[in-house]
């Protein structure tokens, strides 16, 4: 990955998410060429609390539920029930225990799905920045909140990616800066402008399939199937940024 973008870069250690140290700021950065996988250690199972936890509700996040349920994992750094539940989902996806605790095993598949710059095997920055070169700036947050936010999306997408087949996702539009979601008539307060939307299109599936999955990745906005992508977004699990209430437009499929 090789397109220079401003912005600040995210790392992944094992106290969670750094700023690149002295880049915060500086301009024409590139996309950050490798990072330490997380530094798990331990087990994780409930009633366990702290950074571990909030980075393995994020990495599960898409296996919120089974069927179409308006549910998510909630990123709070405490291991509930929620999240082991989600954990079973994702152990047994990738043919481990399915037992809920988080162990070497795990943690080996959970990084696995990692790439070294932070972002995710099947997802890279690149797809998500603003169609209009911004990369992750002038959005409604700064550009390190709405890059965090793009890559709390990309593990979602990786369990819908997972439950699709493996099928391939094409992204056809991630961050939106303010500027570029008003010249193509987006919504003033869209979920594009802080990093926690993508529309998406699956291989060789239809948007009403897509929803369907959707329904069970903890998406909490879903744009009707009727159109040729599938808008999904996190709107609930960020109320702060004014949309709190679950928006399916064609309710359950």
């Amino acid at each position: 990955m090789s397109t220079s973008i401003d912005r600040r870069m995210f790392f992944r250690y094992g106290g969670g998410a750094l700023a690149a140290a002295g880049l915060a700021t500086v301009a024409n950065i590139g996309f950050a060429g490798s990072a330490a996988a997380y530094g798990w250690s331990g087990t994780l199972q409930q009633g366990s609390s702290g950074s571990a936890v909030t980075e393995l509700q994020i990495r599960i996040a898409g296996w919120a539920a089974d069927s179409a349920s308006q549910t998510y994992v909630g990123v709070d750094g405490s291991f509930g029930p929620g999240t082991a539940a989600a954990l079973r989902r994702f152990q047994s996806a990738y043919g481990l225990s399915a037992d809920g605790v988080a162990g070497p095993q795990t943690y080996g598949v959970l990084n696995a799905l990692e790439s070294g710059d932070g972002s995710t095997l099947h997802f890279d920055w690149s797809e998500f920045t603003s169609h209009d070169g911004s990369g992750f700036n002038n959005g409604k947050v700064g550009a390190g909140e709405v890059q965090e936010n793009v890559r709390r999306t990309m593990y979602k997408l990786e369990a819908l990616r997972k439950k699709s087949g493996d099928r391939g996702v094409t992204i056809n539009s991630g961050f939106r800066s303010v500027p570029y979601n008003s010249s193509i008539g987006g919504a003033s307060n869209s979920m594009h402008t802080y990093g926690v939307a993508a529309d998406i299109a699956v291989s060789g599936l239809s948007t009403l399939a897509i929803y369907r999955i959707a329904e069970t990745c903890g998406f909490s906005g879903l744009e009707t199937y009727s159109v040729s992508w599938q808008h999904v977004d996190s709107r609930v699990e960020h109320s702060n940024y004014g949309s709190g209430s679950w928006w399916w437009q064609d309710g359950v499929a």
